[in-house]
This record gives structure tokens, C-alpha cells and sequence, in this order.
């Protein structure tokens, strides 16, 4: 039997359920031929104890262009500001999309095949992925209207005609679940007449069609190119959105879940060490199913998590936070959280649905929007509008809480990144948490956009020149978050598959215990989330025995004697017997 029979084997049954009525047997050559050279070593070339991921690991989240230098392409300049003040502290990077698009800030592409003219090269691309870990994204459930499919299709080109979804008359679209207010179909003339296409996120973003298996070869050909340019973590955007029926909800549809499995099936066999990363921004019990029997997503995003640690430090309670943390489970072996709290886009709120009743929701919303935010809203299938993401820097959502506004802001703030660097996951940070960056109301209106708010565009010399000043807002919070970033990495009890296990502390702490797999280490996470301060009985943190204990952040040993720890307003203390 040849060695590749059994994956044969295996993508047959993945093809079968996409494809039923299709003669899989051709299609299973064409996929292999689409994704076999990725330059990526097979399993067996690996050793034993090749790990994807370790306490080593932290991902910054930025836009190509988030800094800029007039005399030279983005990527460049991108490139110089991880190597000089990241220190490579930071070991991974999530560009947001750089290819050519139409719109959504990148994710209406109109080229996959490219990297945009006015941020750079594929060399740039590969110059960065030589010194990180490169996350790029895989923006597959729709493309732009402008792109050469779509006017293909527009044109009646096979096989390109059958590339995007159409909508019939008697469709039933009433159950379709969207992020978006906006209409769900729009007209089009074609060649062949009227046509209605599919448009789960806006006008510009045509839904491609999975169930034609041209439109898969061609994908699978595009995500290969990714991993030969450098690319390790594929970002599966939106995936939960990607096959549609009639009369469904259209979201994490089975054969959604099988194409997941596909890439994971091929991504394990022809580019290991590869991560698959499943963007789904819904509530905590679906987004979990995206783990699958551990063959689908090696790590998913965990939503919830922003949402509500923002409801804690803002409202003093982390009463919410701790019941959704006890109830989640620890991550699959060989699977893993991504932690963040802030990125490109708001904070989601279906993922708090379930978890924060409507009066607390209605509560962050409104004292968010002091602190000058804006919102973005989806269309329920009844019909109404509800809040799909608040949409703000977190750095000013941190200015005050339900009380308003205060003078700890910015202790407030790395309690906001500190609690996540702790968390069982792997951590990423957003560059304007990084860089503790205000509300860009400016490009808000520049663009009609209220996730602009969140998608500043410093200019390098600017930026330096904050960050070369030691009182600088930028200088102090990027300086204490590379800081605490730097002393995580070096402890095995924060290995993102840790042992994980939450305190019963007061509501006003938000305590959490990790071991080390090895036993080795203890690490006792504790947190003031209020502006006052705060005592908690080392009873409760039910201590080890005859061990010494120190807190890593300040390097000062625990008073065992005194019976109870200190907390000034939103101090983060990590105990350890290390």
C-alpha cells in the first residue's frame, strides 16, 4: 500500500460529505496537487518533542501599515519596530490582511495572489516571517465585488459562474443569523440576467460558494502559496459563516465544520507544525464546537474573555468573569486558547450573551460610550438591531468605571493585559494596547467607519519620539507590558496548556491558580479589579505549605505572617514557590 493511500482515505471522507453527488476520486488528486508543496516538513521529520507553542509564545496584532515612515513601504517600517522596541519579546505577529481590497480595511480582497502596492512586497512578507511567527489571514468566506472572480462571474465565465451564492425566490432566508444590519442579498446583472447574490457582511463582500469543488482547488492553492511565503498560523476569518443552506441559520452548518477538518487534515500531513486558528466571534458554546474531536482548529479565539474582563474592571465585580472561567473547560490536548482583549476589530458582544445579563450589558455599553465609543450593529433574524460590538480603544475604555472617570487609567489598563497574560491560552496583544493609543476620532470621520476608532496609524518619528520619552503614556505602558510579557515567558506554569484552576476569592479580586505539567511550579494569579484598595486572606489562596513564596512582578517575597495580601487599586500579583 503506498504511504499516501491512508490520506487518500481520509480526504475522501471529508470530500464525500462536501461533495455527495461529485466523483470524488479525480477531486482527491486535484486537492493534493493543490496543497503538497508548502515547503513545510512532514510529521515524520519532526522530533518527538517539537511543541506548538509554549509559555515562550506571545502574538502582536497589527495592520501592515498601523506605523508609518513617508520614505519607505510599511512592512519595512512594521519590521524595524518588532526588532527595536519589542526586543523580540514578542515572538509572533498577526498581520491583518495586506492584500489588495475594496473595502473593510482589507477584508473585502480583491487579490489573494498579492501583497498591496503601498505596503510592500512578498519579500517583505518573508522577511518578517523569518523573524517571527507569522499569522496571516485566510479571508475565504467572501471577496470583493471588485475582484476577478466576481467580474468573471458578472461576465457568465465558467467555472467562475458558479463561485458565488445565489439566492432563489422561494428561498427561505428567515432563520440566516448575520453580524450586519445590512441587507442580506444584493442585485446584480450578469450576463445571464438579474442575479442575487449572497452578502453576509456588506455589499462588497460577494459569499463564495464552497459547494462548487473549483472554487475549493483554487482556495487550497491560495492558502499553499501563504505557508511557501512564511506563513506558520493560518486565521480561518469568519469561518463560521462559510456554507449556507436555505432554511438554516447558515452558521457552523456541517459541512462548515468538515472544510475545517479538510484544512486541518491536509495542513497535519503536508505542513506540520503548522497552527490552524478559527476566528468565530459568537457565544462561548458554539465557538467551542470549533475544536471538533481535536481535527479541526488547533486554537480558537477565546471571545468571551473580552467582554468580560472589560465588565469587570469597569463595573469593580468579577463575579461574571469567574463563573464563565470555572465553567470552561481546559482546552483538548494538542489544542489551545487565543487569548486577547482588544484587536482591529470591537469588542464583541454575542460573545457575552448568556454570560452578562441585558442590564450589565446596557451598562458597559453606556459607560463605554462616555469614554467616547461607538457601536456597531447586527440585524437579529426577528428582525431588530441589536449591539454587535463596541467599538473603542481599550486603552480609553479604561479611563474610569461605572462611577466615571478616575485618576487609574493606566493601572487599570495593565490589569487589562495582565489578567490575559496569566490566563490558560496563548496571549496576543493588540499594537494599540501595546502602545496604549487614544480613540482616533479623526479617522471616524474620515471614514464613516466606527472601527476606525481603533485603527490609528502612527507616524514613526512621532511615535519614537513618545517612546523615547520615559514619562510618555506610550513609553510607560509598552515598557511595563514587555516587562510582565518577559516574566511570563520564562515560566512553565504559564505554558498555555497549564493546569488551570479558579479561586473562590471576594467579587472585588479575580483570582487563578496554575501548575507547571511537570508540578514543578505554582503560580497563584491574583487581582484587584477596583479602585480601592483591597485585602484577601492568604486562606484563600490556600497556599503550599513550607514553600517560599515571592511575587513575580515585583520580586519581593510574601509575608506569610501576616495572614492576608494587599492589594493597591487593580494590582496584579503572581505568586510563585519558584
Amino acid at each position: 500500500m503506498s504511504p499516501t493511500d491512508p490520506l487518500r482515505a481520509q480526504l475522501g471522507e471529508h470530500l464525500s460529505i462536501l461533495y455527495p453527488d461529485d466523483d470524488i476520486a479525480p477531486l482527491i488528486e486535484r486537492v493534493i496537487a493543490a496543497f503538497q508543496d508548502t515547503g513545510y516538513p512532514k510529521p515524520a521529520d519532526l522530533t518527538p518533542a517539537a511543541e506548538l507553542w509554549t509559555e515562550r509564545d506571545c502574538l502582536v496584532i497589527t495592520y501592515g501599515d498601523s506605523i508609518l515612515n513617508k520614505n519607505e513601504r510599511p512592512l519595512r517600517t512594521l519590521h524595524r519596530f518588532l526588532n527595536t522596541q519589542l526586543h523580540h519579546t514578542i515572538n509572533a505577529v498577526h498581520i491583518l490582511p495586506f492584500y489588495p481590497f475594496s473595502s473593510d480595511d482589507g477584508f473585502s480582497v480583491i487579490d489573494y495572489t498579492s501583497v498591496r502596492d503601498d505596503l510592500g512586497t512578498w519579500e517583505d512578507v518573508q522577511a518578517i516571517a523569518a523573524d517571527y511567527k507569522l499569522m496571516a489571514d485566510v479571508v475565504i468566506n467572501h471577496t470583493s465585488s471588485e475582484s476577478e472572480w466576481f467580474q468573471a462571474f458578472l461576465r457568465n465565465e465558467p467555472p467562475y459562474d458558479q463561485y458565488f451564492i445565489q439566492a432563489k425566490i422561494d428561498d427561505d432566508l428567515s432563520h440566516v443569523v448575520r453580524p450586519r444590519a445590512t441587507p442580506l442579498l444584493r442585485a446584480v446583472e450578469t450576463a445571464d440576467g438579474v442575479r442575487q447574490v449572497w452578502c453576509t457582511f456588506g455589499h462588497d463582500q460577494i459569499d463564495l460558494n464552497f459547494a462548487c469543488p473549483d472554487l475549493l482547488v483554487d482556495v487550497l492553492t491560495i492558502i499553499a502559496s501563504y505557508l511557501k511565503n512564511g506563513v506558520q498560523i493560518l486565521r480561518l476569518d469568519a469561518i463560521g459563516y462559510l456554507w449556507k443552506e436555505p432554511g438554516t441559520t447558515c452558521i457552523h452548518l456541517p459541512q462548515t465544520h468538515e472544510f475545517v477538518r479538510l484544512i486541518r487534515t491536509l495542513c497535519d500531513h503536508f505542513a506540520s507544525g503548522i497552527v490552524l486558528i478559527t476566528e468565530t466571534n459568537v457565544p462561548n458554546h458554539e465557538n467551542l464546537t470549533y475544536f471538533g474531536n481535536r481535527n479541526e482548529a488547533h486554537a480558537i479565539y477565546n471571545f468571551s474573555l473580552a467582554p468580560l474582563l472589560v465588565h469587570s474592571l469597569l463595573s469593580g465585580t468579577s463575579q461574571y468573569l469567574k463563573r464563565w472561567m470555572m465553567s470552561m473547560p481546559p482546552a483538548p490536548d494538542d489544542c489551545a486558547y487565543l487569548n486577547f482583549t482588544a484587536s482591529h476589530d470591537g469588542i464583541g458582544m454575542r460573545p457575552a450573551e448568556g454570560l452578562l445579563s441585558d442590564q450589565e450589558q446596557m451598562e458597559l455599553v453606556e459607560t463605554i460610550r462616555r469614554h467616547g465609543g461607538r457601536f456597531s450593529t447586527r440585524r437579529a433574524p426577528d428582525g431588530t438591531e441589536r449591539i454587535y460590538e463596541v467599538n473603542v480603544s481599550l486603552f480609553e475604555a479604561m479611563k474610569g468605571t461605572v462611577k466615571g472617570e478616575d485618576e487609574h487609567q493606566v493601572a487599570r489598563f495593565i490589569a487589562s493585559q495582565t489578567i490575559p497574560l496569566g490566563v490558560e491560552g496563548i496571549p496576543a496583544v493588540y499594537i494599540h494596547s501595546l502602545l496604549a493609543t487614544q480613540n482616533d476620532t479623526d479617522l471616524v470621520a474620515e471614514t464613516g467607519r466606527a472601527r476606525s476608532i481603533n485603527r490609528h496609524r502612527w507616524d514613526e518619528a512621532e511615535l519614537n519620539r513618545r517612546l523615547d520619552d520615559p514619562e510618555s503614556t506610550q513609553a510607560i505602558v509598552l515598557n511595563e507590558l514587555l516587562r510582565r510579557i518577559e516574566i511570563r515567558s520564562k515560566q512553565p506554569a504559564f505554558h498555555p496548556n497549564a493546569v488551570q484552576f479558579t479561586l473562590q476569592s471576594p467579587d472585588e479580586t479575580f483570582c487563578f491558580w496554575r501548575q507547571s505539567r511537570d508540578r514543578s511550579q505554582s503560580i497563584f494569579a491574583v487581582h484587584n479589579v477596583t479602585a480601592e484598595t483591597q485585602q484577601i486572606a492568604l486562606g484563600t489562596l490556600n497556599l503550599i505549605a513550607g514553600a517560599t513564596w515571592r511575587d513575580l512582578l515585583t520580586d519581593t517575597p510574601l509575608d506569610l505572617e501576616s495572614g492576608s495580601l494587599t492589594l493597591a487599586p487593580y494590582q496584579c500579583v503572581w505568586l510563585t514557590n519558584t
